[in-house]
């Protein structure tokens, strides 16, 4: 995978970058893939559906809604992650099960953790563009992450 800072050097001014308030959660520090999407506010119920999925290729971006309030995942999600191929997730909001997960082969980038588990009523949106932290998120389009931040571009680079 070409670095962020590659990818930036590349194509910049057509790159879109996230704010550096997201922390690095899961043994995977570098992913990247096609953007898959969720719209959902304490409420993780769409967030179980789609990594129980095939995610071969996608990252699943989460629009939380910025609460810290309840964890949009925790290890059981993670495990279902890493087992149907997902290549990472962005939870604009909390995880939970945080050391767990720091063991696992799964890349994340939440905003902070939260013990509390989230509510499940079914409510949410997928595959809608959303907008966080300075970024326009749409489906397939892709991500890219690594050690010096998160970046989305209209199309997937050649590495």
């Amino acid at each position: 995978m070409k670095s962020t800072c590659d990818i930036s050097d590349q194509l910049h001014p057509h790159v879109q970058y996230l704010d550096p308030i997201f922390k690095s959660y899961g043994g995977k520090t570098a992913f990247s893939g096609r953007i898959v999407t969720i719209k959902c506010f304490e409420d993780n119920s769409l967030v179980e559906e789609a990594l129980k999925m095939n995610g071969k290729g996608c990252v699943l971006v989460v629009d939380a809604g910025e609460s810290l309030r309840c964890a949009m995942l925790g290890d059981k999600r993670a495990s279902d992650a890493i087992k149907n191929e997902w290549e990472g997730i962005v939870v604009n909001g909390s995880i939970r099960d945080s050391v767990m997960i720091n063991s696992m082969t799964i890349g994340i980038r939440a905003l902070g953790v939260c013990p509390r588990k989230s509510i499940k009523k079914g409510n949410g949106k997928r595959n809608l563009t959303v907008d966080f932290s300075n970024v326009k998120f749409i489906p397939n389009h892709y991500l890219y992450a690594d050690e010096d931040g998160v970046i989305v571009i209209e199309n997937k680079v050649n590495s």
